[in-house]
């Protein structure tokens, strides 16, 4: 197993770390803790990409895995969320659904050789995640009773609907070939 392939395993092993991080109360600091190790998980992202395109390590392993750690790790912080930051249900379940809806549409072209890519809209989505995540976690540990924190809070969960409601609709739609009747 390649160096970048280890990096997605070890995101992988963290979540269950970050998941006991956010939501075992009892350990001390355990939301500094928890966006430390959402820090790293992260980091090791953009650094496994990083590695397999540059030294030429890209497998088949790592496309699959890489973006299933991906969805794994927001899925968790995200589930997480619904009782730590009063994350509202219908707010998780649309993210869920896009992300199940476009991994499809996925699957379907993979399997008539076609390759979706990441665009456009769903780099701004995945970023305004992970902000709206990491903030989450910043919030919780410095500011727990704010209304101003909550406040961004709220608009940067908006935005994160927002950006992923968008994504969504825009990959069905620049791809609807794969799934027409026509």
């Amino acid at each position: 197993m390649n160096l970048p392939n280890k990096l997605t395993m070890l995101r992988i092993i963290l979540i269950p770390v970050f998941l006991v991080l956010v939501l075992v109360e009892s350990i001390p600091m355990h939301y500094l803790w928890a966006l430390v190790v959402y820090l790293i998980a992260c980091f090791t992202d953009t650094l496994d990409g990083h590695i397999a395109r540059s030294r030429g390590l890209v497998t088949d392993f790592g496309k699959l895995m890489d973006p299933l750690a991906d969805k794994l790790l927001v899925m968790s912080a995200l589930v997480a969320f619904i009782p730590v930051a009063d994350v509202p249900v219908w707010v998780v379940v649309v993210i869920l659904a896009r992300e199940f809806m476009v991994t499809s549409l996925r699957l379907i072209a993979a399997g008539k050789g076609v390759v979706i890519a990441a665009d456009k809209w769903g780099k701004i989505k995945t970023i305004s995640q992970m902000i709206w995540l990491n903030y989450t976690l910043l919030m919780l540990w410095l500011f727990p009773e704010a209304g101003w924190a909550h406040t961004v809070f709220v608009v940067l969960m908006g935005i994160v609907v927002a950006t992923t409601v968008l994504s969504g609709a825009n990959y069905m739609l620049k791809n609807k070939e794969l799934y027409s009747d026509r």
